[in-house]
């Protein structure tokens, strides 16, 4: 069955139940995946004569009339602003599952109207399937197993959407999520090899840091959850090493560690409908934050918050201040061809106020305390490590606009979730004061990493979950969302 408006797609079905529409999203995903796998087994075996396997990715649609459009939704998202055909690509629907599900509900519920499932003409490539398809294929095999199997196609594989540059080809259906099948699929093979996990192991609440004791805080406090009755059910770390909670499951602890940490390795508190906390070392610069928030952001988290270390900029300022970011001066530079410099990058209200709020709770500062030890302004971003060595030429900069700490990927993070839709935040702690005279000498480094590292981790962690108590609605502010915005949050 074919309908109008929604291109090559075959095999359309409508549904105005979404755990059916999931249901067949499922089926035809399974189905391809499971003809890759057979396909590929059989080459390996020696098959270098049978056809490449049919296997597309799924697709959902749904074409509205204007009779249908709904402009009083109480939600940033799920709702399509003006009549037409949309439709997306759809991958690995298991990991995806409560995401899919609660797209497809609002769609069908604000717009009285049923979606379609197909199949599209999407073929998935073979790395997306097996990861480890070359394991035993000799150098002589490679160019015929390129000719049997498909491989990923960066010419389809872009942010046009998310960046608001998507050119509309007459004949296929609007755009109904920021990201199609292979751009997920190319970021859930990438996080596996920066973060050394498996990404159906992150959480929707992300804690980002540049400090390795930062991560072994978040380590002890992980363990110390899933030894009680915590609500969060595991434990997982590089090498996908899985310590379960023995209150809430019977699994055995699994995995084993990395000889070698991967590039940005990653820390799950594992909870019901990924709703836990995720923590990830970036390491040091703008480079590795947009890499890792390009591939995180696929997840679709509900927000991410940068808790690191900063250089203080004003006299007043105390180390172990604590610096709560409104405004982002981005000299980072990584992110001008995705999203213009001019583009302001908002505060998100409510992260503000959770972080405020964590800050007093955790620290005990209450009053004028509170407001001299917690200092609200612009971070300056850069990219330069060494920007100390050009006080002459940034002190001015400095000074115009404002800022109050200097970090190099706080501006990136905020950035990136602006553009991606992923509601963000940052708390820094200033760590010295070089353009006062106040280096980080080896004997103060430690004082302060000892006084403040694992205060300034538990912030971050009451914020995310009081932040998820209170319910995520809110949280996807319409200030992140554009006014020809695509319907999936």
């Amino acid at each position: 069955m074919e309908m109008r408006g929604h291109g090559a797609v075959t095999d359309l079905r409508e549904f105005s139940d979404p755990d059916a529409a999931l249901a067949r999203i499922t089926e035809i995903y399974d189905r391809s995946c499971s003809a890759i796998r057979q396909r590929f087994d059989a080459f390996a075996r020696g098959d270098r004569e049978s056809p490449a396997p049919d296997a597309t990715y799924p697709y959902v649609g749904i074409a509205i009339e204007q009779q249908a459009v709904n402009t009083d939704s109480g939600r940033s998202y799920g709702n399509l602003a003006e009549a037409g055909t949309y439709g997306t690509t759809l991958t690995n629907p298991g990991l995806f599952a409560s995401y899919y599900r609660e797209q497809i509900e609002l769609l069908i519920a604000n717009h009285q109207t049923p979606v379609v499932v197909g199949v599209s003409n999407r073929i998935i490539p073979l790395p997306f399937v097996i990861e480890s398809a070359t394991t035993g294929i000799t150098a002589d095999d490679t160019a015929t197993m390129q000719k049997i199997f498909p491989m990923p196609d960066l010419s389809r594989i872009d942010d046009a959407i998310a960046n608001g540059t998507h050119v509309q080809r007459s004949g296929k259906p609007l755009p109904l999520a920021l990201f199609t099948a292979e751009r997920v699929d190319y970021s859930l093979s990438r996080l596996r090899h920066y973060t050394g996990t498996s990404p159906k192991f992150f959480q929707r609440f992300i804690l980002f840091t540049n400090y390795q004791r930062y991560v072994d805080e978040f380590i002890a406090y992980a363990e110390a959850q899933v030894a009680r009755d915590s609500g969060y059910r595991a434990f997982v770390s590089p090498g996908n090493v899985i310590r379960p909670n023995p209150s809430m499951s019977e699994e055995e602890p699994s995995g084993s560690p990395p000889q070698h940490l991967p590039q940005m390795p990653s820390y799950h508190l594992v909870r019901d409908r990924h709703e836990g906390i995720s923590l990830v070392n970036i390491g040091v610069g703008p480079a590795n934050a947009k890499t890792i928030t390009d591939h995180i952001a696929v997840l679709r988290p509900h927000c991410w918050l940068m808790v690191g270390h900063c250089g203080g900029l004003r006299r007043t300022q105390r180390m172990g201040d604590y610096v709560l970011a409104h405004g982002y001066v981005r000299e980072d530079n990584v992110l001008d061809n995705d999203i213009p410099s001019w583009a302001p990058v908002p505060a998100i209200a409510e992260i503000q106020v959770a972080l405020t709020a964590a800050v007093s709770k955790v620290s005990g500062a209450t009053g004028r305390e509170l407001k001299t030890r917690l200092r609200t302004g612009t971070v300056f971003t850069t990219d330069d490590r060494n920007w100390e060595l050009k006080y002459e030429e940034l002190a001015q900069r400095f000074n115009q606009s404002r800022a109050i700490a200097v970090d190099m990927e706080s501006a990136t993070i905020a950035a990136n979730g602006f553009r991606l839709r992923v509601p963000y935040g940052t708390l820094l702690c200033v760590s010295d004061k070089p353009v006062h005279g106040e280096i980080k000498l080896a004997g103060m480094a430690n004082a302060f990493y000892q006084e403040r590292v694992g205060q300034h981790l538990r912030i971050g962690i009451e914020t995310l979950e009081a932040l998820r108590d209170a319910g995520t609605d809110a949280l996807h502010s319409r200030k992140l969302r554009s006014f020809d915005e695509p319907a999936f949050r």
